[in-house]
């Protein structure tokens, strides 16, 4: 894996060439202490071999805007690999009988959207900002649009990220994209096919429309978030949006 600086030497982007793969469980805890057991896991994530650049786990806190009436999950688990991702890893983490008290919900692979996964180099979690949350949205393209949707994220919205983790006003920006649905709990009433990862400010937070367009109306001859995703309506819905508790964040050699 390379990386790529954008606008400032302190980022890192993850280019085509470059694009990661990430495994992500969406999970029900059951029991008190089934976090501790997550948190464990992630935490020994070196058991999963060479290509395996960390873990990740998230606690849900709050909705931010939903478009769903199904029930919100416990917990979020990012496993981040460089490549592919081992059969061993995925059958410890899907197709092995998992615990009880920890309901998988759904596993996918992900992968990473060209130059719309950005990170300050040398990142190192967000425990030095405790105001901040994690962001994650849930967003389903609708398929006929998925193309045109890729590469407005690509030559436009990541840009723009990477000015706001340049100056500061997000942690990171990494925009994932399902490639395969490895399990799916039937009881499950929600569906997607993008997650994107952010952390930012919760109080007051609004959404993200107010600083892209201004990052937008720097960097595009097209002018602002409006111009530049025009028919976002048509092309995608978000069934949930949550601010989310980082748990564990054993992910620091994704800004390395």
């Amino acid at each position: 894996m390379s990386n790529h600086a954008v606008y400032d030497p302190r980022l890192v982007r993850i280019e085509p060439d470059d694009r990661l793969v990430v495994l992500a469980r969406t999970i029900q805890a059951r029991a008190p202490g089934t976090e501790a057991a997550l948190q464990d896991s992630a935490v020994h994530w070196a058991r999963f071999g060479q290509t395996c650049l960390g873990q990740a786990l998230y606690r849900h806190r709050s909705v931010f805007r939903n478009a769903s009436d199904a029930a919100v999950w416990s917990h979020l688990e990012l496993s981040y690999f460089r490549d592919i991702i081992p059969a061993d890893a995925i059958h410890q983490l899907v197709v092995e009988p998992q615990p009880a008290e920890a309901q998988l919900l759904r596993a996918e692979i992900l992968l990473t959207t060209p130059s719309a996964f950005v990170l300050p180099r040398n990142w190192q979690g967000s425990a030095d900002r405790p105001e901040r949350l994690a962001s994650l949205e849930y967003i389903e393209v609708r398929p006929p649009y998925l193309g045109e949707y890729r590469d407005i994220m690509r030559k436009y919205i990541g840009p723009a990220a990477a000015r706001l983790v340049e100056a500061n006003e997000i942690g990171t920006f990494r925009t994932m994209e399902t490639a395969a649905v490895l399990y799916r709990d039937p009881a499950l009433r929600i569906d997607w096919n993008q997650i994107h990862l952010c952390e930012v400010d919760a109080e007051g937070f609004t959404g993200f429309g107010e600083a892209f367009d201004a990052a937008l109306r720097e960097l595009s001859p097209d002018g602002g978030f409006a111009a530049v995703f025009a028919g976002l309506d048509r092309m995608r819905m978000i069934p949930r949006w949550t601010f989310n508790d980082p748990v564990v964040e054993a992910d620091a050699a994704l800004g390395r």
